[in-house]
This record gives C-alpha cells, structure tokens and sequence, in this order.
C-alpha cells in the first residue's frame, strides 16, 4: 500500500534517495516520500506496456523519446542543483521530446506526456498528489488509465493549468493531444484484461 514510508518528518531530497536501499522504491512529492507498492500486477504491466508499444512505434523516427517505468523523473522547482530537488518520481509511461532533459539519471523537468496506470493502492496519490504535482512542474498533458474501470482520464495544461478532465472508456481509439501521430487503440487490450480486474 502506499502511504508515507518514512515516519521521520523530515524533508528528503533527491540526495536521500539516492542513499537509498535499490530493494525498495519510492518517490519523493514536496520533500515526503512515498513508499511505491511492490512489482506491478501482470494486469497493470499489459496496459503499460500496450500502451508503451503502441506510441514507440508512433514515434520512429520523430525527435521525442518514449521510456517506461521506472524511470526517475527529476521535478525542480527552480534550477537547484539535483540533489536538493524534492520531487522525484516514476511515471509508468512517458515521453520527453527535449533532449537536454535526458541524462544518465533520467529525465530532469517535466515530461511532454505522462500515463499512469490506475491500481486500487495507487490511484488517490496518481489522481491527488501526483496531478498536483504534474500540474505545477509543467507536464502538458495526464493520462489517469483506469482498468478496473475501464475509463480514461485526460489533463491537459492550459495557460499553467489543468483544465477540467476529458473521460472516455476505454474502447476504440483516443489520441493524444500534443503528439497527433501517437493513437492509442484500446479493445484488443481491454479484451485481455481479466474479468474481475
């Protein structure tokens, strides 16, 4: 379950995390860290990496670069330096279309695009803090997947600000604003979700 891992109220920094057990993983919102919830349900990982798939293979040969999860994503609030910054964490799908937020860690600054996969243990930090967060750092545009419900929810930023949400079921296709080319095709994955997932 996640929920705050570390009981010492303390503020951490990506310093911390770095010092870090590699057998556990968190991320790092405001200076708390979150204590991410064991490996991905197989469930989980099928619409991650469908989704994965589908948009890397929009993207051959375009400048934007597609990573999954995990990935450490760097969120300064300024230009401080990387070990001070408070906020780290690890989109299940992303794309970053400048190159100079790539480097060995990661990706330092906000991603152009954003998907996380929605599991009952995750979804209020994915949809609450995580938003928040995302909002603030600059990512064009949210995706909220949500299997059990089978419904998508869509952010994009609008003069500094996530709009109101776009909902859609997961049937058909929907296509992501800022990157045309990438079209997510939904029912031959919906069709292989479990029942009762």
């Amino acid at each position: 379950m996640m929920g705050l891992a570390l009981k010492d109220r303390q503020r951490h920094t990506y310093g911390d995390y770095l010092q870090w057990p590699d057998d556990l993983r968190y991320e790092l919102i405001d200076g708390d860290a979150y204590l991410m919830p064991p490996t991905p349900d197989l469930a989980h990982q099928d619409v991650a990496g469908e989704i994965y798939c589908q948009a890397a293979n929009a993207l051959q040969g375009k400048p934007c670069r597609i990573f999954i999860g995990p990935v450490d994503v760097r969120l300064p609030k300024r230009d401080e330096a990387d070990e001070l910054i408070a906020s780290v964490v690890q989109p299940d799908v992303l794309v970053v279309c400048d190159p100079t937020k790539l480097d060995k860690r990661g990706v330092r600054g906000a991603p152009d695009w954003v998907v996380e996969v929605l599991t009952p243990s995750t979804a209020s930090h994915d949809q609450i803090k995580k938003r928040d967060l995302y909002q603030r750092a600059g990512v064009r545009e949210y995706w909220l997947v949500h299997p059990i419900d089978r419904m998508l929810t869509i952010y994009r930023l609008q003069n500094g600000e996530y709009g109101k949400p776009e909902l859609y079921p997961l049937e058909g296709k929907t296509q992501v604003g800022i990157q045309p080319e990438i079209v997510i095709h939904w029912d031959e994955l919906v069709a292989r979700l479990p029942k009762d997932y």
